[in-house]
């Protein structure tokens, strides 16, 4: 899979893109991830990237032309245009399904905004799709752009050791994890419990799923709902 980021802090990424999983894609060849600076297509001497807004107020909006110039490059190098996500406060909700959706493609463009916000000619005229991380305002969209890329890169073929892996943990399945519990067997009077050492893995298994339903309905009452409604619609 192939990805692009395009950002004025291209430096913000060394070091998020080179570890763990992200750097074991990458040098294996699973992941094919390039980040842009766009001040390579700023116009001026100054490499200006942002302007005051039209109709006046606080801050500085990102300027279309560096934007457009900058994807219009990248799609030369590319067989065909991929989806171009912009990572914005106002775009649609990212969760384990998107990462999933996301991951099936071959390649991805993500632009990172900053400042006061972005053109409105880059989210109408650019934009294929729109993420947002969560209901908060970061400084920009570099790290929500780490966020989408390690979720995507875990899902790839052959970037986990277990394939069981993405469909045992939290949100595989609309669910928080169950409790997971390793060696030693009694810690400071914190036993694991007695059906994890039971060996009967119909147990274990039926174990976890209560657990899992327990927690989400416990620390999620959100999600519970959400998959509540799916189990019912497919009933």
């Amino acid at each position: 899979m192939r990805i692009d980021v395009v950002s004025i802090f291209p430096e913000f990424f060394v070091g998020p893109f080179d570890v763990s999983l992200l750097g074991k894609a990458r040098t294996s060849g699973l992941l094919d991830l390039r980040v842009h600076d766009l001040r390579r297509w700023a116009t001026d001497r100054h490499r200006t990237v942002d302007d005051v807004p039209y109709g006046g107020g606080a801050g500085m909006v990102m300027k279309p032309e560096p934007f457009y110039d900058a994807v219009e490059s990248v799609y030369g190098d590319l067989h065909a245009r991929p989806r171009t996500i912009l990572l914005t406060p106002r775009g649609r909700s990212f969760d384990q399904a998107v990462a999933h959706e996301l991951a099936a493609e071959s390649a991805l463009l993500l632009l990172c905004g900053r400042y006061e916000g972005i053109d409105e000619r880059v989210h109408t005229g650019l934009a294929t799709d729109e993420l947002s991380v969560g209901d908060y305002v970061l400084a920009g969209g570099e790290a929500a752009a780490c966020v989408v890329v390690e979720a995507i890169t875990r899902l790839l073929p052959g970037v986990l050791g277990n394939a069981e892996s993405t469909a045992e943990e939290s949100h595989a399945d609309g669910l928080l994890e169950y409790p997971q519990y390793t060696r030693p067997g009694s810690f400071r009077g914190m036993d694991v419990p007695d059906v994890l050492r039971s060996g009967d893995h119909g147990r274990v298994a039926a174990w976890r799923r209560e657990q899992a339903l327990q927690r989400t309905r416990t620390l999620r009452p959100d999600l519970h709902a959400r998959w509540a409604q799916r189990r019912d619609a497919r009933e």
